[in-house]
């Protein structure tokens, strides 16, 4: 349920429930996230979903990189039984979601009038700061109209200078004013929104339906009939109007063998939908939880070796700027989309891109403090057994102590384990892998912040069989964790280097 405001003298220190949808097995990376980005308290999980309170404003909760999808929660309850009753009652279980307890729904629109509002005044106090022209002139003020005038010219350059041709000559809208016009989009619905609930009846409110079944339910109705259900039930409880094309309320239905979850999207554009990235590459949740693992810290050097479209080195670069990040890879035409990302966000000069092999990396021995890679797979990229090689030379630049943090296939993930396993050690020098020491670092992984209510055996899949993986070399694994790429599995795996080659 949402936490109880009382009409419209709700504050954000009173605290409301949220939770956000994550890919699977971003869970863990979401809860410690929340925790440490919103003070989040209450932090739970089920699969595919964090549920969590907090104080944070909008602007905060836009921030969260590792979620997919942000809600404020309406319901959480058991599962709807459908193995032995007519379908009348099941229709009859959906509608009492509306009719049981309407006052959360009531409470929950205020909630989300009340944030969008603070959110409105933010950012009408942000503009009136952030706007010097519009201060009176006093009398020892000198103002050169000449200035004035050109200033706005120089900026239109810089944005257009911020651009990739090929953008600009194929799309008269630039990056930076499709930016304005997404948000400026965000602020009149929200505008829409406050006007409708408003009115304490909240009669002029206009709403869609969305569902999602999974197990026994979805056998029994579609996502259209439950839909219908609630709609029809959410217009006789509280005369809203339904409008497929363009509502101001949209309502999030899931319903499972395990849960039934109701709740509302607070934005209407995905937090997983970066603005900054033109051209998407890896998942950019996958790319954020990958470089929240490695222990980025100011002045370091990150090197993403094959960094295909930059999306890892982006994520990294606008969550920890004061980073020296490289990124490197054998295809000009990756090089080229990279650059374009980089040009787009507004990060070419925060970030180095070179042409060069991943076996053969131009750097001295023991020179990076940090590498975060995507190592390709699928029918296009056969690396096969040269993942040893890969990570041979990966190992060679790192410094000791330094972190790896890597993006393996199931494939990829085995060969190495078999090549752990074999006992042969990964570096060509033949440098051991059974020394004293080593073993005790295999165990416990680094204790993180992530909510006590984890349970055990979230932890323990977490680790993805952490406890079976052997040193590479001189790499010794720190975490592994198994997650979702939609068809197909991967696993991030993060090792640190313990020790110089040939010792």
């Amino acid at each position: 349920m949402v936490a109880s405001p009382t009409g419209s003298g709700w504050s954000p220190t009173a605290g409301a429930r949220f939770f956000c949808t994550a890919g699977r097995g971003l869970e863990p990376f979401l809860m410690r996230e929340v925790r440490a980005r919103l003070a989040a308290t209450q932090v739970e999980y089920i699969s595919g979903k964090v549920f969590f309170t907090t104080c944070s404003d909008l602007n905060m909760l836009k921030k969260l990189k590792s979620a997919e999808r942000l809600f404020l929660l309406i319901k959480k309850q058991f599962p709807l039984n459908v193995s032995s009753v007519s379908k009348g009652n099941i229709f009859n279980e959906m509608q009492r979601l509306v009719n049981d307890g309407p006052e959360s729904w009531l409470s929950a629109i205020s909630v989300w009038k009340n944030l969008l509002e603070l959110d409105a005044k933010k950012d009408q106090l942000s503009q009136r700061d952030a706007n010097p022209l519009k201060r009176k002139v006093g009398e020892n003020d000198v103002t050169n109209p000449k200035k004035l005038k050109t200033e706005p010219m120089q900026e239109l350059q810089e944005s257009r200078e911020c651009q990739p041709e090929k953008q600009m000559e194929e799309e008269p809208v630039e990056q930076g004013d499709f930016l304005m016009n997404r948000e400026k989009s965000q602020k009149a619905f929200q505008n829409e929104v406050v006007k409708a609930a408003d009115d304490p009846s909240q009669k002029d409110l206009t709403f869609r339906v969305s569902c999602r079944c999974s197990g026994a339910i979805a056998k029994t109705f579609t996502a259209q009939e439950v839909g219908r259900v609630i709609g029809i039930a959410l217009m006789k409880q509280f005369g809203w109007k339904a409008d497929l094309r363009n509502p101001n309320l949209e309502i999030f239905i899931h319903l499972n063998d395990i849960y039934s979850v109701v709740g509302i999207p607070v934005f209407r554009v995905p937090l997983a939908s970066r603005a900054y990235i033109k051209t998407a590459g890896l998942r950019s949740t996958i790319a954020w939880a990958m470089a929240s693992l490695a222990e980025i810290k100011a002045g370091a050097f990150v090197f993403d070796p094959m960094c295909g479209l930059g999306t890892i080195l982006l994520e990294a670069a606008k969550e920890w700027p004061d980073v020296y990040y490289v990124g490197a890879d054998v295809s000009d035409s990756q090089l080229l989309g990279a650059y374009d990302n980089l040009k787009a966000a507004g990060l070419q000069d925060k970030i180095e891109l070179l042409k060069v092999s991943v076996t053969e990396l131009p750097l001295p021995s023991e020179s990076v403090d940090v590498i975060i890679s995507d190592i390709p797979f699928g029918k296009k990229f056969k690396l096969g057994k040269d993942i040893k090689n890969i990570l041979q030379e990966m190992e060679r630049v790192l410094h000791v102590g330094g972190t790896i943090v890597l993006l393996l296939n199931n494939d990829h993930h085995r060969r190495l384990q078999d090549c752990e396993q074999s006992g042969i050690p990964l570096n060509s020098k033949g440098s051991p892998t059974d020394e004293p020491g080593i073993e005790k670092c295999l165990s416990p992984r680094e204790k993180t912040d992530l909510s006590d209510t984890v349970s055990s055996s979230s932890e323990a899949s977490s680790q993805g069989g952490l406890d079976k993986m052997p040193p590479v070399g001189s790499l010794v694994p720190v975490e592994c964790y198994q997650v979702s790429l939609g068809r197909t599995e991967a696993f991030i795996c993060k090792y640190r280097k313990s020790h110089s080659l040939g010792l």
